[in-house]
Order: C-alpha cells, then structure tokens, then sequence
C-alpha cells in the first residue's frame, strides 16, 4: 500500500510538473511574441533607444562587452537553470555509468548492450539523413536557395575545423583530470565510468568505499535534480523562451526563410515518423504513450537548445515514466547525448546545400551523400551545448571544400538565424536517445511494460 501511495504521489508530482511546463511553454510563445511585435515597433519609429533600455533591463547577455552594463535579469535566470544542469553532468555521467557496469556480471550481456545501442543509433540516423537528403535537395530544385551572397563584409568568426576521427583519440582521455573539469568530454566520460565500473566489478568484496561514494554521489544529484527541476524548471522554460523571442528581431528571421522551413519539415518528419515507427516495430507497444511522456523533455532540450541540460530529466522521465531498466538507461542517454545527433545531422545536410547552392556551387547526389556521411561523423563527439552545431557545419563545409569569400558570408548568415532550430533539433536529439533505450531494454527482457503503459 505504501509503495502503491508512494508511485501514486510521484505521478501526480510528473504530470503537475508536466502542466506547469506547457503553460510555460504557452505563456512564453505569446509573450515573447509581443515583445517581438513591440521590439519591431520601437525601432521601426525611430525609438530604438527604448528598446535598448528595456533589452538592457531584461534580455540582455551579461556575459558579452555590449552587457556590461546592463542587469539582464531573464538571462541570468535562464542560465543560473542551465548552469545548475550542466554543473551534474560529470558527475552524473562517470557514477551512473560506473554503477550500471557493477551490475552487469555478464559480460557478454555488456557487448549486447552495446551492439544494439549503436545500431539503434545507426538505424534513426540512416532516416534522418534520407529525410534531410530528400528535402534539401527538392528545396535546392525548386530554386529555394538560389540566393546570391556575394563579398566578404560581415563574416564572422569561425571555428577550425579539426579531423573527424579526432573523435576516436578523445574518447580516451590521456589525463584524467582534464576530463572531469570540463563538460565538453562526455565520450571520455563514458569512457572512464565505462571503465571504473568493469574494474569494480571484477575487484568484487575487495574493493571497501569506492562503490558506496559512487551510490552516494548518485543519489545527492538525485535529489539536487529533483529540486530544480520541480521547483524552477517551468520558470526557466518561460524565461528562456521570452527571451528568444524578444533576443531575435525580424531582421534575423527574414534571411534563408526557406532553409529554416526545410529543417523544419525534415525534423518533423522524422520526429512524428521515425521515432514512434522504431519503438512500435521493434517493441509493439503504443508511441503516443512514449511521446506524450517524453513531451516535458523534449520542452526543456528546446528551451536550453541543449541536450546536455535535458539529460538529467531524460534518465529520470526514461526510467521512472517509461519503465527502462537503470543499467540501460544509464549506459544508452550519456552515450546518445555524445553520438545521437539526428536533429543536428540534418541541420548540417540542409545548411551545407543552401550554403553550397548560395556560394555558387553545384549540388548533385553523390556531394549530397558525402555530405550526409561527413554530417554523421563529425556530429559524433559534438559537445551538447547550445552552439556546438555551428562547429561541426564548419566542419563539413570544410570537407566538401566549400571555402570561397561567399561561402563564409552564408556560413555567417546560418549563424544569425539559426538559433529556432538549434532549439527544435534538440527536441529530435533527446527523444532519440530515449526511443534507443526503451528498444533496447525491451530486447534484453528489462523494460517494466506495466510502467511504460501507465
């Protein structure tokens, strides 16, 4: 009876917690699109100052030379919720991992885990980047991206490009202490509690503390989550919303309208098509229930553009709402938010056709193709920060050997507007890793159905 009052009350607290996030969600879209009408307003009657001083009071990065004079406030909520994401996510990461390896004595079983996380992986990718060849390549057709961009003025700073097999080297760190203070490491993270978890459970009874600290570290960040989620993530949601909104003026929005509708209709696609297709084929159980559940995640990867500050809250919704057994879900969403980059795959393929075809060069098939195996390898190792998807478009306009003055000025202008959909691929991303898990905790005999079906 008490367990039963105990899934009960925590069930309530889940879809309270999920009301309170959509009216968020709602109140957000209408504010921010107000504040988008006035902000348009004020500068279009000349009253540019106003806005300036109502930017400086609320919207403004502090962070930045133009802010340092201003107070900022919805941003320096939104990131104080951020920053209390990412600060768990080393710590996180090394013990669930770790912890999950302790209880695998089946080291075969391990291997199997393995094997068809990557396929599965493997499989949602494969569509996502059909998808993204399909659409890009009808758009660049029908004469959407036909845009002359000419001249160098304007371009801004890029990133360098580094090898993509580089992502091999770095998953195995050769400093440990480099790793864990840094979030831009998590292949090596998965490495090292990879590792640390197979070694304690050989040590068995030998080993006397080290296991306990683990179990104790997960379950303070257990309670530290639950904490800011609950009690701050609908504020976040809202701020981090408003602010987009009031942030991106028209003038960000006008350029390259038809490369952000081509993203969108790709991930669309593959997030009402392929996810709930993948879990009922291989699984035969109801998607709606999986997206439904999967609703309040995908809202926090959107408004964080993260899927790092949206992982906490995917193991806890994969585990307690969706039934995925621990050492599953702990081994399958640190290792998908590394690798599993649907959403920003697609990105990178539609933004490459639209910078190629902008730049003056020829998009046929086989450049497409190359693009969406470059797309796939260098999104793997990606740091899950908002951003980080710019690096690896750099990276495979690179490879492709798009690199003329006009190219940079479209490279340039991809950054300006691409922070809408920066936003909605990460909502692809996160349910991706989720809709892994469940598949592949169903195919080893461990996904409680009753849970899941709840």
């Amino acid at each position: 009876m008490t367990s039963d009052t105990s899934a009960n009350k925590s069930n309530q607290n889940v879809n309270t917690l999920a009301r309170k996030m959509a009216i968020a969600l709602i109140a957000g879209l209408v504010i921010g699109a107000l504040l988008l009408i006035l902000r348009e307003n004020l500068i279009s009657n000349g009253h540019e100052n106003i806005w300036k001083v109502i930017n400086d009071l609320f919207f403004q990065d502090i962070s930045t030379d133009e802010g340092k004079s201003a107070i900022g406030l919805f941003y320096i909520i939104g990131q104080l919720f951020i920053n209390c994401l990412q600060l768990i996510i080393v710590p996180m990461i090394f013990s669930s991992i770790a912890l999950a390896m302790c209880e695998i004595s089946d080291t075969k079983k391990l291997g199997r885990i393995s094997g068809k996380t990557l396929l599965g992986f493997l499989t949602t990718s494969i569509f996502a980047l059909i998808v993204a060849i399909i659409c890009g390549f009808t758009t660049y057709k029908l004469g959407f991206f036909n845009v002359s961009i000419s001249g160098s003025s304007g371009v801004a700073e890029v990133a360098t490009s580094p090898n993509p097999l580089m992502v091999i080297l770095d998953a195995v760190p050769n400093n440990i202490g480099t790793v864990l203070i840094t979030n831009g490491r998590v292949l090596s993270i998965v490495f090292l509690g990879v590792t640390v978890g197979l070694c304690i459970n050989e040590l068995g009874d030998k080993l006397l503390v080290f296991k306990k600290l683990l179990t104790d570290i997960n379950n303070i960040i257990l309670v530290f989550l639950n904490f800011v989620i609950f009690k701050f993530g609908p504020i976040a949601v809202f701020v981090l919303i408003t602010r987009t909104f009031a942030v991106y003026g028209i003038e960000h929005l006008k350029p390259a309208f038809a490369y952000l509708i081509t993203v969108t209709i790709a991930a669309t696609i593959c997030l009402l098509v392929s996810y709930p297709g993948f879990i009922y084929f291989n699984t035969k159980l109801n998607p709606i229930k999986f997206m439904k559940k999967m609703a309040k995640v995908a809202l926090l990867g959107v408004s964080a553009a993260s899927s790092a500050a949206a992982l906490s809250l995917n193991l806890k919704t994969t585990k307690e709402e969706l039934g995925v057994s621990e050492d599953v879900a702990s081994f399958v969403l640190p290792l998908g938010m590394t690798i599993n980059m649907n959403g920003t795959a697609i990105m990178q393929v539609v933004g490459t056709v639209f910078i190629a075809a902008s730049s003056g060069y020829e998009v046929t098939i086989p450049n497409l193709i190359l693009i969406a195996i470059l797309a796939l390898i260098a999104s793997v190792g990606t740091p899950s920060a908002p951003g980080s998807s710019m690096i690896v478009l750099f990276t495979v306009i690179s490879g492709m050997g798009y690199n003329n003055p006009a190219t940079l000025v479209a490279y340039a202008l991809i950054i300006a507007i691409n922070r809408p959909m920066d936003m909605y691929t990460t909502a692809l991303n996160v349910i991706g890793d989720a809709a892994t898990a469940v598949v592949v905790s169903k195919s080893e005999n461990t996904l409680d159905v009753d849970v899941y079906n709840s």
